[in-house]
């Protein structure tokens, strides 16, 4: 070995050290910072679930491939990062003896060929990715990027060194064939034995790009260490424990259920709460549980949840993963603070550092420190805070940033959680929210209707619906939950009286609970509301669970037309001990198509899309039977380009229905052109909220002279239209069967009829 190749390795030896030593002191000093949250006892287990999710989600990469491309090129990046480990130790050898090679592996041909394509995948994986960040670059004046507001920099650092390595293991490998130092035979290794055959055979050319390999290396990993808050590099080791610590730990995302309102990691119980000692919401940062605090340390800054959010699309100030992002920067920066033992009460009110070294600990800490500490989480008139009001109330909860979010942050959760203390505390929202708060707690719906008009709707049918009447009969096999829309929206009416006829038509013994319903409490409780929510919820669960008396979960059976009351009834109710097996009524109506209880024949040739609503679709995972309901009623379908897991919202969610959209374009008329863009006679959906919406926009637009015959409908609608035409085919037929023009296994448009699984046969 020459003085070259010594200094070579010297240089290589000692970069090495000082980049473990900081890259250890900084993984420790996040560990520190995320344990200042609150804790959070429901993510420890099951073990063998959790890891099972850990591992499907990232060997399979379940979540990145959601954007194909990407994930591919993401997912080749990704696997080379972690098992070329093994080429960056053959480096160090390399650095003194340019011949060197691993123990058995090293001389191994399958192992040969396992570098040259994982080396050669990454590099092309990173140059994918490359190329779509610039050509998805925030500069192009006809593109809302998705990187908009990202930290570019340290994105281009990182592809940079993810290219400079994978170039690096080749050109190595070159250097070797080129002097015949390659142990790998041409089937293993051809791209190295090509460049080989055009480098110059330089045991040198080896030994110096093994220390540029390692410099590259460690340069990275002293980048980062100075750097606590590069998402962008430190998610390779944070995913692993964000992913393994998500909120389901059967690998389902962060949505149906809110989470709990939790202090001291346990539900919090207003009838014992203190407001001196509990924590209501999160007022402060430290007020987020440590999940939320590895949340904000692993956001990725991609901008998948911001190319989604309704709100961000429309020229509203919220972007999720800006806000995500201002919250990870607000408690590192604020986390040497906490450290050193200061706090606030409950209220906001500084409590400081305290104690008899209070002064060498506050001596301790820079000036910038303190004042970011001093700074409110959510701003108020004349104060400027972590994050804007504007931004805190924007967000309709759809839930479309916690669906695309690759590495599973918890976006709704932690809004959600800015607005309890909001309400609950600051008493500041929006003011339209207050007379709403107020018609939930007096009247029990938010359009403050007297519950003796719950049973309106039922006038203009021309059969008897049956009303709970303080015992439920043996053959009733469904409570309706008509909802608060449902009952005194004129619009969801419709839809109310639609099901009611087809459950009629069909047999179903069902039965209404007419003036004892009470609204579910979802708007309040996504507005920060929870307190309201849970008086509403009890008081639902005590009348259902007097209703249901005596019968087992798997009889306790409710139908909900509104997507809204049915995620609260499903998902939510559980945490107050109502156990209820829901249906939405697009479940129940597909069902009795397939039973053929339902017969619907196919109409004129109509246009329908279907717009998503995102309580029905992302949170609780139901888009086939909505699609085939309108495919067995004779529309044809056209998808709007965001459909499914992408659907945009329609702007009525997380109490937004009655809040002004003051800024940006309307949500709802940003949907509706969508809708209008697949050119149709109906617009259909399955929510009453949806529907008001989108009859909204679709009027805003026939005033401007566009879808001048476009109607809103709910599914159920079409469905009975095409039921009363079977009905009257049937009356009608003379001298033969009566059946005879109704169709048995396929609709009248051929469109076959899903079987008891939900397939086609």
């Amino acid at each position: 070995m020459d003085v070259l190749h010594l200094a070579l390795a010297a240089i290589s030896y000692a970069v090495t050290a000082v980049a473990l030593v900081l890259l250890i002191k900084a993984a420790v000093s996040i560990v520190r910072t995320v344990r200042l949250g609150q804790p959070d006892p429901t993510r420890n287990g099951p073990l063998p679930r959790r890891l099972k999710t850990m591992l499907v989600e990232i060997v399979g990469h379940t979540r990145m491939l959601k954007w194909g491309i990407v994930g591919v090129a993401h997912w080749f990046v990704m696997v080379g990062f972690i098992t070329l480990i093994l080429t960056l130790v053959e480096a160090y050898g390399e650095t003194w003896n340019p011949f060197f090679s691993l123990p058995i592996l090293g001389s191994w041909s399958l192992w040969g060929l396992f570098v040259e394509i994982m080396a050669t995948t990454t590099v092309l994986g990173i140059l994918v990715l490359i190329v779509i960040r610039q050509r998805s670059h925030p500069r192009r004046a006809d593109l809302q990027s998705r990187f908009a507001g990202s930290n570019f920099w340290q994105a281009y650092f990182v592809e940079a060194v993810i290219l400079g390595v994978g170039v690096c293991i080749l050109l190595i490998r070159g250097f070797k064939a080129a002097t015949d130092h390659l142990a790998y035979p041409v089937w293993a290794a051809p791209i190295s034995h090509a460049l080989g055959a055009i480098l110059p055979a330089s045991a040198l050319g080896i030994s110096i790009v093994a220390t540029v390999k390692v410099l590259i290396s460690m340069t990275w990993a002293i980048v980062i260490a100075r750097n606590l808050t590069m998402g962008v590099a430190w998610h390779r080791f944070s995913a692993f424990f964000n992913i393994y610590f998500k909120r389901e730990a059967d690998g389902a995302v962060a949505l149906g259920a809110v989470k709990p309102m939790m202090s001291g990691g346990k539900p919090l119980d207003f009838e014992e709460a203190d407001p001196d000692k509990d924590v209501f919401g999160a007022g402060k940062i430290e007020d987020f549980s440590w999940k939320g605090w590895l949340d904000f340390s692993t956001c990725t800054e991609c901008g998948r949840c911001q190319s989604q959010c309704p709100a961000w699309n429309t020229a509203k100030p919220l972007s999720p993963k800006l806000l995500i992002t201002s919250l990870r920067d607000h408690a590192y920066a604020k986390a040497p603070y906490l450290l050193a033992g200061g706090s606030k009460d409950m209220a906001g009110d500084e409590v400081g550092i305290t104690g008899d070294d209070a002064e060498a600990r506050i001596a301790a800490i820079h000036r910038d420190v303190l004042a970011e500490a001093e700074r409110p989480l959510v701003g108020g008139l004349d104060e400027l805070g972590v994050i804007d009001p504007e931004v805190l109330w924007s967000c309709t909860t759809c839930g479309a940033c916690v669906e695309q979010c690759p590495v599973d942050i918890e976006h709704v959760d932690h809004i959600i959680d800015m607005r309890r203390y909001q309400v609950l505390i600051e008493s500041n929202f929006p003011s339209e929210l207050g007379g709403m708060f107020k018609n939930l707690e007096n009247k029990g719906n938010p359009w403050g209707q007297n519950a003796k008009d719950r049973l309106a709707w039922t006038q203009e049918l021309d059969f008897e619906v049956p009303v709970f009447d303080g015992e439920l009969a043996e053959d009733v096999e469904y409570l309706y939950w008509v909802g608060c829309a449902g009952a005194f929206e004129d619009r969801a009416r419709k839809t109310t009286q639609a099901v009611a006829e087809l459950l009629h038509l069909a047999d179903v013994k069902y039965t209404v609970l007419g003036p004892d319903e009470t609204c579910t409490g979802d708007p309040a409780r996504r507005a920060g509301n929870e307190f309201l929510f849970q008086m509403l919820a009890q008081q639902n669960v005590e009348t259902l669970n007097a209703v249901f008396e005596g019968r087992e979960k798997h009889k306790r059976k409710i139908v909900a037309t509104c997507a809204h009351c049915f995620n609260s009834l499903a998902n939510e109710y559980s945490q107050l001990g109502g156990e209820y097996e829901v249906v939405h009524h697009t479940q129940l109506l597909n069902r009795l198509v397939r039973e053929r209880r339902l017969v619907p024949v196919a109409a004129v040739a109509e246009d329908v899309t279907y717009h998503d609503p995102c309580y029905l679709g992302r949170h609780n995972q139901v888009y086939s039977p909505p699609r085939e309901l309108i495919g067995a009623s004779g529309a044809a379908m056209r998808e709007m380009p965001r459909h499914g897991d992408r659907s945009m919202c329609c702007g009525a969610g997380g109490a937004r229905m009655w809040m002004e959209e003051r800024v940006g374009k309307r949500i709802n008329v940003e949907r509706v052109d969508e809708a209008l863009g697949t050119a149709p006679t109906k617009i259909a959906t399955g929510c009453p909220f949806c529907r008001v919406m989108l009859t909204d926009g679709v009027t805003a637009k026939q005033s401007e002279g566009q879808g001048e015959n476009v109607e809103v409908v709910d599914v159920a609608q079409l469905l009975l239209s095409a039921v009363r035409r079977g009905q009257t085919q049937a009356v009608g037929a003379v001298g033969s069967d009566a059946r005879a023009d109704v169709p048995t296994d396929e609709t009248a448009t051929g469109t076959p009829l899903p079987d008891a699984q939900g397939s086609t046969r």
